[in-house]
């Protein structure tokens, strides 16, 4: 017998939720095949069997939150697969169950995203049809909402498949001698949080009970920048196959003002403060399941290019939902975008441990008094929300101005380099 048991989950994850079962008790699995799925507050998982046999018996169901070492299942290796009862003879009386029949949707299962995987199980969609617009056809989650709406598809009716919490219809009133009863549907849905945005949720409430969070803000005049990539674009592509994106930039002045202000770059343990001497950038990205903060390592020695491709990368995998525990791992300070999604402006709350995270916003066009006169500039807001505990206001709002500095006169970013 094989014990099958939650892996390490990563740093800091301590449990997981299991979210499928790719295997029956009694089917028959090979060395390395997938038996069960875990979804964590950072990426989903596959559980592989170690060694080849029967699943002899799932100790933990569907829905059921697991910690490290805990058993799922167990595999029986000198088992045979499960078969009909008959009259008791061996041998040709008996027949193995048919794996064939299963392994359709389970090819089909593993080119798609796990959340692409329970949308489908909910509404009834067949993913082999599905055309996966991710990296190597990969079926995501907006592929299979257009499937649902393709002409000719059926639409779901009552309560989705597999969905944990009953659709209920609102109870209503008699209604009075004059109707005054709504019109339309009233209909509810209860949907249990992912594990995902079950952490989320309570990690942005503790950074803002466990740490003396504040956020100064300012504005960044963006032109140096806009032209010098209108300059370079085509060149830069050219040389290196990727863009020249605004994210680079920000990450190397970010670097940059770190190292004049170094509390910004350390975390708090216990009554101790730890400053890095390393700088790990993490870039928040949006997926399907919720934000993720994949991270730049050692983010002080990588030229231009090197950190677009790590940015594009890290968006990509995000999307597709390949991102890796190590992707996530640590991280000694943050920026995030919401400008990307038409933020104007906002006040990022902190990704614990670290004491301080950089905003960016949309880039808009403003009038701005300039020598005396008044001039149509593309100008950005940055804010940076920090720890106060360690981190004191006049620090904070030097270190933005710095950022400023650096992104509105681009050639200190070599002078620092």
């Amino acid at each position: 017998m094989t014990n099958i048991v939650v892996p390490e989950l990563g740093e800091s994850v301590v449990e997981a939720r299991v979210a499928r079962w790719l295997k029956k008790e009694g089917d028959r699995v090979e060395v390395g095949e997938a038996l069960v799925e875990l979804e964590t507050e950072k990426v989903d998982l596959e559980v592989n069997a170690d060694k080849g046999g029967v699943l002899a018996s799932i100790k933990r169901r569907e829905g059921e939150d697991v910690k490290i070492g805990e058993l799922l299942g167990v595999v029986d290796e000198t088992a045979a697969a499960a078969a009909p009862s008959g009259n008791g003879s061996s041998g040709a009386g008996k027949t193995a169950a048919a794996p064939a029949a299963a392994a359709p949707p389970t090819q089909a299962d593993q080119r798609a995203t796990p959340t692409a995987r329970r949308m489908a199980r909910e509404h009834d969609v067949d993913l082999g049809a599905v055309q996966g617009s991710g990296a190597s056809g990969r079926v995501m989650k907006q592929d299979v909402k257009d499937a649902m709406a393709q002409p000719g598809a059926t639409p779901p009716t009552g309560t989705p498949k597999g969905v944990p919490y009953e659709t209920r219809e609102a109870p209503q009133p008699r209604p009075p001698a004059a109707p005054t009863r709504p019109s339309g549907d009233r209909s509810e849905r209860r949907e249990r949080m992912s594990k995902r945005r079950e952490t989320i949720a309570r990690r942005l409430v503790e950074a803002q009970h466990n740490a003396a969070m504040l956020t100064t803000f300012n504005e960044v005049d963006m032109t140096a920048i806009m032209n010098l990539r209108e300059r370079r674009k085509e060149a830069f592509k050219k040389e290196y196959g990727v863009g020249l994106g605004i994210a680079s930039f920000f990450v190397k002045a970010g670097v940059a003002a770190l190292r004049a202000f170094p509390q910004l770059n350390a975390e708090i343990q216990g009554n101790e403060i730890v400053y890095k001497n390393y700088f790990d950038i993490g870039m928040a990205v949006g997926a399907e399941g919720g934000l993720v903060v994949p991270v730049i390592r050692d983010a002080d020695r990588m030229s231009f290019s090197r950190l677009e491709l790590a940015i594009r990368d890290f968006a990509q995998r995000a999307a597709d939902g390949t991102l890796t525990l190590d992707d996530l791992k640590g991280g000694t300070f943050t920026i995030t975008n919401g400008g990307v999604f038409g933020s104007l402006l906002s006040t990022p709350i902190l990704n614990p441990p670290q004491v301080a995270i950089l905003g960016l916003h949309k880039i808009q066009d403003r009038a701005v008094p300039l020598n005396g006169q008044v001039v149509i500039r593309p100008m950005m807001y940055v804010a940076l929300s920090y720890d106060h505990r360690i981190v004191d206001g006049r620090e904070a709002v030097q270190f933005l101005v710095k950022i400023k500095e650096f992104i509105e006169d681009p050639g200190h970013l070599l002078l620092e380099s």
